[in-house]
C-alpha cells in the first residue's frame, strides 16, 4: 500500500530537555489519520517529577504549576504512550517524527528511568521499520536547500501551517504533513519497502549529522552530533543538533 493511502501516525513530545538522555517528557501527541478513517488525537500531559527549566518552558507553555496541578504520573502515561506506539508499529502504520532520534531516545530513556519495559522490550526483538524521520527525508531529498531545518521552517517550505507551535499535537500534525509533503514531491519513496527505507534512514542520518558536525567544527572543535538512529546510545552527549 502506498504511504499516503496507509493509516499513518505522527507523534511527537515536548520535554525538559534537549538532551534526549536527561529529558523528562511534559507533554506528547499521537496523531492518526488516513486509511478512509477520521482523523484521531490522543494527547498526554505528564508531571515530569523535576523542575522545568524556564528555557524549555517558553518554547511549549508548561511550568511547574501547570504539570503539578494538571500533570499525571510519569509511570502510568508512559506505559500508555509506549503500548500505543508498539501497537501501530506492530500493525505496520508509519509512525512519522520530526527527527525520531530525539524523540524515540526520550522515551527510551523515561522507560528505562521509570522501571518499565523499553521500546525494544516492548518489540520482542523486532525492528521498528516503520519509523519515519521527516527531518531526514528532508534533508536526503533536498540536500543543498538554504535556510533553517527546524520544524517551523521546514513545515513552511512544505506549505504546512499550523499555530501553537511547540504544542506536541500541532507538531505531531506538522510532522505527518511534512511527509505527506515529501511523498507527493518524491513518489519513488513509495518503492522503499519499510526494511529497506529504515536501513535508508539509519545511513542518511549517520552521512548528515557527520555533515553537519564537521560543519560546526569549524568554528566549535568540540562540537557533537549524534550519528545513530533511531536511538543515541547514552554514554553519548546525546546533543541531536
Amino acid at each position: 500500500m502506498k504511504y499516503l493511502d496507509s493509516r499513518r501516525i505522527g507523534w511527537d513530545t515536548e520535554t525538559t530537555s534537549t538532551n534526549p538522555v536527561e529529558a523528562r517528557i511534559i507533554t506528547a501527541a499521537i496523531v492518526a489519520r488516513g486509511g478512509d478513517r477520521p482523523e484521531r488525537v490522543q494527547t498526554w500531559l505528564i508531571n515530569p517529577g523535576v523542575p522545568i527549566p524556564p528555557e524549555t518552558t517558553a518554547i511549549h507553555g508548561i511550568d511547574d504549576q501547570i504539570a503539578q496541578e494538571r500533570g499525571q504520573d510519569p509511570k502510568t502515561e508512559l506505559d500508555v504512550i509506549a503500548s500505543t506506539l508498539v501497537n501501530c508499529l506492530r500493525y505496520g502504520m508509519p509512525t512519522v517524527a520530526f527527527n525520531t532520534a530525539y524523540d524515540w531516545s526520550v522515551l527510551h530513556y523515561e522507560l528505562l528511568r521509570h522501571g518499565l519495559p523499553t521500546m525494544a522490550d516492548r518489540l520482542g526483538g523486532q525492528t521498528p521499520y516503520p519509523l519515519l524521520d521527516a527531518l531526514v527525508l528532508d534533508k536526503q531529498a533536498d540536500k543543498y536547500r538554504k535556510g533553517s531545518r527546524k520544524l517551523q521552517a521546514v513545515a513552511a517550505h512544505y506549505g504546512v501551517h499550523l499555530e501553537n507551535w511547540h504544542n506536541a499535537e500541532a507538531d505531531a500534525i506538522a510532522a505527518l504533513g511534512i511527509a505527506d509533503a515529501l511523498y507527493e514531491r518524491n513518489p519513488r519513496l513509495d518503492g522503499y519497502d519499510p526494511q529497506r527505507l529504515y536501513l535508508a534512514q539509519q545511513a542518511w542520518r549517520e552521512e548528515q549529522q557527520k555533515g553537519l558536525q564537521a560543519h560546526l567544527r569549524k568554528t566549535s572543535p568540540s562540537a557533537y552530533c549524534a550519528p545513530e538512529w533511531p536511538l543515541v546510545l547514552a554514554q553519548q552527549d546525546g546533543s541531536t543538533s
